[in-house]
């Protein structure tokens, strides 16, 4: 039974009263959903951090056995290719992975052994002859030459102060090695089973694009790890080449640092070749330090011109103020390793984004194609 009062409120067309208009305009209500949807991916982010440096002991030789298969994929896929079992192929290709990490290892630790202590001598050398130029910013330099020791180990973080703090770092790292050598091994032998694994429990019909997902994430992994370790023999062998013919006082040591600061784009090629011109500087002069300088700088212009478009073009190319913001998360998580790391992640995660922004373009360029709009088979799932 219906009272006047009802009847007044439609009004004599029998109409219900407009409706009160939203507290926040669409705009408003659109920016609000984006921020929430940020914070919940940097909540997840955080906490996907948190656990890899509370779980380091066990993420640090997944990640390691990952960058030892993307960088000697190519080698076990044409071992597969030669009808070989995928036992034998993946137990030679880690036989290779310790033959090529193990001398390249023992190259690069003997050289800056048995030339450190010159570099040093002539950093401090280096360092004495800024002081009368520059007043503190020499001494500053004296200084760091002096303490070398101790910033590595602030600057490496809790591992690298293990390190010299005693043995006890010596048993983990050997203990993750052979965790992540053993890792490795897995890895390739059973990449295929792991596509069939992420078939069977990927929701839905997501399973296609996932492995276009993951592919494509560890195809950016493998040319950043081959790209790299390429340029970075290029590098090492161009200016040890460079110094030798100055003369310089350990030449080979300086090379094998640039080799390894390769591996750091940007700020290792700084430091490595900083460290050259001024040893050069020390034991050579202000002219041979001018050629010194002259040979770094050529070889960073061959890299960036020349073998980084040869060949890193079909890899994920990442903007430098990006492997900047990369390199410093790293170091600020997880030290020297966190840098070594952090980069060819970073290039894992943006090839994972490209692949997603291809596929959700695909699929907008589909719905706005010229069939849309015709019922039927062509109609979009949401009109059904």
């Amino acid at each position: 039974m219906r009272n006047d009062s009802d009847q007044g409120h439609r009004g004599a067309g029998g109409e219900r009263p407009p409706a009160d208009k939203p507290l926040l305009p669409v705009e408003a209500r659109r920016a609000a959903a984006w921020c929430v949807v940020i914070l919940l991916v940097t909540a997840v982010l955080a906490v996907a951090v948190w656990l890899c440096v509370f779980l380091g002991a066990a993420v640090t030789p997944v990640l390691l056995a990952l960058l030892g298969s993307a960088l000697l994929g190519p080698l076990y896929r044409r071992l597969v290719a030669m009808k070989l079992n995928r036992s034998l192929a993946a137990g030679l290709t880690c036989a290779v992975l310790v033959l090529v990490v193990g001398g390249a290892g023992y190259i690069v630790v003997s050289a800056l052994v048995d030339t450190g202590d010159q570099i040093i001598a002539s950093l401090k050398e280096a360092a004495h002859g800024l002081s009368q130029h520059f007043g503190t910013a020499g001494t500053s330099l004296n200084d760091l030459a002096s303490n070398a020791k101790n910033l590595v180990s602030k600057f490496g973080g809790t591992a690298a102060s293990g390190v010299l703090a005693g043995v006890s770092i010596v048993g983990q790292f050997i203990a993750a090695s052979v965790l992540a050598l053993l890792l490795t091994f897995f890895f390739l032998r059973d990449s295929g089973k792991a596509v069939r694994a992420l078939h069977d429990w990927a929701p839905g019909n997501s399973a296609p694009q996932l492995e276009r997902m993951a592919r494509r994430g560890f195809q950016s992994i493998e040319g950043f790890m081959r790209g790299t370790t390429f340029i970075a023999l290029i590098d090492a062998l161009c200016i040890t080449v460079g110094l030798l013919v100055l003369q310089v006082p350990g030449a080979v040591g300086l090379g094998a640092l640039v080799f390894v600061g390769a591996y750091i784009p940007y700020l290792g090629a700084f430091i490595s070749g900083a460290v050259a011109i001024l040893v050069a500087f020390a034991d050579r002069g202000f002219v041979i330090a001018l050629w010194a300088l002259g040979v770094v700088v050529a070889v960073q212009v061959l890299e960036g011109h020349v073998l980084q478009p040869m060949i890193q073009s079909r890899t994920v190319q990442m903007h430098p103020a990006t492997v900047m913001l990369a390199i410093t998360a790293g170091a600020s998580v997880g030290g020297i390793l966190g840098m070594l790391l952090s980069v060819p992640l970073t290039a894992a995660a943006t090839g994972v984004l490209h692949e997603l922004r291809k596929h959700y373009a695909a699929g907008s360029d589909s719905a706005s194609g010229p069939d849309t709009g015709d019922t039927g088979a062509g109609a979009s799932p949401a009109s059904s």
